[in-house]
C-alpha cells in the first residue's frame, strides 16, 4: 500500500472529515493517532474497529486543541507510540453563527484557537521530527471560507483565511526539507459541524431548516450537492503521497464550483 511505513496524526478525527481522512490513510497503510471529542466508549469502538479493519496501529489522545501543553503532549505521544509523525492533518474545528455585535467573545476566541492557532502549535511540534526524517506532509483542512466570506461567520472566516496564509508561509519555509504544506478547502460537507450550525443560521436569518439547507448552504455550490467526506479523504491521500512531492503552498478547493464565480 502507498503509505506503508508512514504514520499520521489527524486532529478532529473522531467524526466528520477528520475521521474520513484517518480511515483513508489507515486503509492505505499508515499508522494513526486519532484525536477529538466524543463519548469514550464510542471513540474506543472507532479506534478498535479501524485497527481491526486495517491491521494498522491506531492510537487515540483526547488532547484539548485550545491548550498548547496538551497539544505538545499529543505530538510526543504520537512520536513515541507510532515512532514518528510523517503526516499531520489539522482537521479539528468548531463553528458558531451569529451577527458580529452579538457574537459571544468566548466563542470567537475558541474558534480562533481551535481552527487556527492549534495548527501552529501542532506544526511547530512536528517539524523537527519531519526535518530529521527528510519527509513530511502537513495538510490543513481549511474551507471555501479561506477565500470567500459568508455573513454571520466572522470568527470562522477569519480563522480559515488565516490558516491559508499560515500554510503558504510554512510551505516556503519547509520546501527544501522534503516537507510539503497544503490546504484542502471543501465547500459544504454534511458533517456534525455543518448540521450543528443550522439552528443558529435559522435564527440569524429567520429561516426554516429546509430554507437554510437549500437557500444558504447549497445555493453556494453550483452542483447543488454536499461534498462528501470520501471526496475530501481522496484528496488528502493524494497530498500525503509521493506523487504530490512538488505540490506545496497550494489551496485545493473542493467546493462544487462555489468559488469559481
Amino acid at each position: 500500500m502507498a503509505l506503508n511505513g508512514k504514520s499520521a496524526l489527524v486532529t478532529g478525527s473522531t467524526s466528520g472529515i477528520g475521521l474520513g481522512i484517518a480511515k483513508a490513510l489507515a486503509h492505505e497503510g499508515a499508522d494513526i493517532m486519532l484525536n477529538g471529542l466524543g463519548k469514550p466508549e464510542e471513540i474506543e469502538a472507532i479506534r478498535a474497529s479501524l485497527a481491526a479493519e486495517t491491521g494498522r496501529k491506531v492510537l487515540f489522545s483526547p488532547a484539548d486543541m485550545t491548550k498548547p501543553d496538551e497539544i505538545a503532549a499529543l505530538v510526543r505521544a504520537a512520536e513515541q507510540g507510532l515512532g514518528k509523525v510523517d503526516i499531520l492533518v489539522n482537521s479539528a474545528g468548531i463553528q458558531h453563527v451569529s451577527p458580529v455585535e452579538e457574537f459571544p467573545i468566548e466563542k470567537f476566541d475558541a474558534i480562533i484557537a481551535i481552527n487556527l492557532v492549534s495548527g501552529f502549535h501542532l506544526t511547530r511540534a512536528v517539524v523537527p521530527g519531519m526535518k530529521a526524517n527528510g519527509f513530511g506532509r502537513i495538510i490543513n483542512i481549511a474551507s471555501a471560507h479561506s477565500v470567500v466570506a459568508s455573513p454571520f461567520k466572522s470568527a470562522y472566516v477569519a480563522a480559515k483565511h488565516g490558516l491559508l496564509g499560515f500554510t503558504k508561509t510554512i510551505a516556503l519555509e519547509l520546501a527544501s526539507f522534503g516537507i510539503t504544506a497544503n490546504c484542502i478547502s471543501p465547500g459544504y460537507v454534511w458533517t456534525p459541524l455543518v448540521e450543528k450550525q443550522i439552528p443558529d443560521t435559522m435564527k440569524a436569518r429567520n429561516m426554516t431548516k429546509e430554507q437554510v439547507i437549500n437557500d444558504v448552504l447549497l445555493t453556494a455550490q453550483p452542483t447543488k450537492k454536499f461534498v462528501t467526506t470520501d471526496e475530501v479523504a481522496a484528496l488528502a491521500l493524494y497530498l500525503a503521497s509521493d506523487a504530490a512531492a512538488s505540490v506545496t503552498g497550494a489551496n485545493m478547493l473542493i467546493d462544487g464550483g462555489w468559488t469559481a464565480a
